[in-house]
């Protein structure tokens, strides 16, 4: 079962994180440094929608998968209708906000002079697909809780086929360069858009009615407790990704490698990062109808043992990329353009020693959905805090001060050991709760 529903989890998230990569390359080949430093800048905007995405779509669809594991449909129905409202509701006012303040977003999150207007062209295009990228990421989660991990998977990738289709037509053959790159990325998403609106009146196990999609402040707060362990976590990279950037900028000009090399070889890098977290957060969301529902059910024995299968395979696909990560660092940001000696330097010891740690980032991330699929959510959204907001940020901000942009460097690895160690203390304990559950 976990196969079933891991593996379209997988593909989806793994088609939908070449919305960006693509764009990275096509654009670091066609535009230059440049250009991959403004989508790593534009790159915040995109975790916000994420987060947004998460917050709604990891709690809506855990509600669900518990109430319908405890057979009340009603409930079931009104918790979507709910989420499809807020879906839209907060893409289009965040879209809206963006369009406006463009040019003030894109300073903030640390462009440069050379790189700003790259950035505000990518971005006021990009802004336009808020609302039908969060409506589509949002449903994926419910479509998947419904029982239909295909279709979720095939609305997802559609839009990121199209997208990588689009690409270097735009940007090449029409000329269009990075605006390119953004027109291809919106049209792609309002096709995903379509598909998953389309599922809205297809549903398996539930029945909407007009008093479905009127917000109740007890549905909506459930939501966001459930949500907030996935949404966090992306608020919390975004945090750090903006952070980051300024740091970069600030010591990189400090340093031999200026400010847009730092900037452009860690937007690669947080890209080539949110790929393999695909496979990872792809398996633990494949995880979460199981979790919920059994967990409703009270069936204990399925909740440990499902949690515990994730864990081992996300554990292996962490292992792999380390291993990717520390043997073949020129080879991976070569895929995204060509660049100076001394910016291949700088590529090759950022990403061995910011992700020397990779290894263990198998556990973290499936434990936040483990809570918040069995509706902890409190607790869920405490261990996403733990590796970015509580322990990497601080981390970005003092260590450079002592060693410059090398401790930059440093910070990944210290945050990912400290935020395991605290993930398992915080399992342990709960597997403990859950087993005395079942005894009870």
């Amino acid at each position: 079962m976990l196969f079933k529903y891991a593996t379209p989890s997988i593909i989806s998230m793994l088609v939908g994180s070449l919305y960006n990569i693509v764009d990275q390359v096509f654009i670091g080949r066609g535009v230059g440094i440049y250009g991959n430093a403004a989508t790593n800048v534009a790159f915040p905007l995109t975790t916000i929608c994420v987060s947004i995405s998460l917050f709604l779509g990891l709690g809506g669809a855990s509600i669900y998968s518990i109430s319908l594991g405890q057979g009340n449909k009603k409930k079931a129905a009104d918790i979507i209708g709910n989420t499809i409202v807020l879906a839209i509701a907060f893409s289009l006012i965040f879209s809206i906000v963006v369009k406006i303040f463009v040019r003030k977003f894109m300073i903030m999150f640390g462009a440069t002079p050379d790189v700003l207007q790259y950035a505000i062209d990518y971005t006021s295009i990009t802004s336009i697909g808020f609302l039908p990228f969060v409506f589509s990421t949002v449903m994926s989660h419910i479509i998947r809780a419904d029982g239909s991990p295909k279709y979720a998977m095939f609305s997802v990738s559609i839009g990121a086929i199209v997208n990588m289709i689009l690409d270097p037509i735009f940007i090449f053959n029409l000329n269009l360069g990075i605006s390119g790159a953004a027109l291809a990325t919106i049209i792609g998403q309002f096709i995903s858009f379509f598909i998953t609106l389309r599922y809205v009146f297809n549903f398996k196990n539930i029945t909407f009615n007009r008093y479905s999609f009127i917000l109740y402040s007890e549905n909506v707060r459930k939501i966001f407790i459930l949500g907030a362990s996935g949404g966090i976590n992306q608020f919390s990279m975004m945090v750090v990704q903006i952070t980051m950037n300024n740091v970069l900028s600030y010591y990189g000009a400090k340093s031999i490698y200026g400010g847009n090399i730092p900037l452009a070889v860690s937007g690669i890098i947080a890209k080539i990062n949110m790929l393999i977290m695909a496979f990872i957060i792809g398996s633990g969301q494949g995880s979460q109808p199981i979790l919920g529902f059994n967990y409703g059910a009270k069936n204990y024995d399925r909740v440990i043992e499902t949690y515990k299968l994730t864990v081992t395979i996300t554990s292996i696909i962490a292992f792999i990329s380390f291993l990717i990560f520390q043997i073949f660092p020129r080879q991976v940001v070569s895929i995204f353009g060509d660049g100076s000696e001394l910016y291949f330097n700088f590529a090759e010891r950022y990403m061995r020693i910011y992700m020397s740690l990779m290894i263990v980032n198998g556990v973290q991330p499936v434990s936040g959905t483990f809570f918040t699929s069995i509706g902890k959510g409190i607790k869920g959204a405490f261990i996403a805090m733990t590796r970015q907001l509580i322990f990497l940020l601080p981390l970005i901000i003092i260590l450079p001060r002592i060693f410059g942009i090398e401790g930059l460097m440093y910070a990944g690895p210290i945050a990912d050991g400290i935020a395991l160690i605290v993930t398992i203390i915080f399992v342990s304990l709960e597997i403990k709760k859950i087993k005395s559950l079942k005894l009870n």
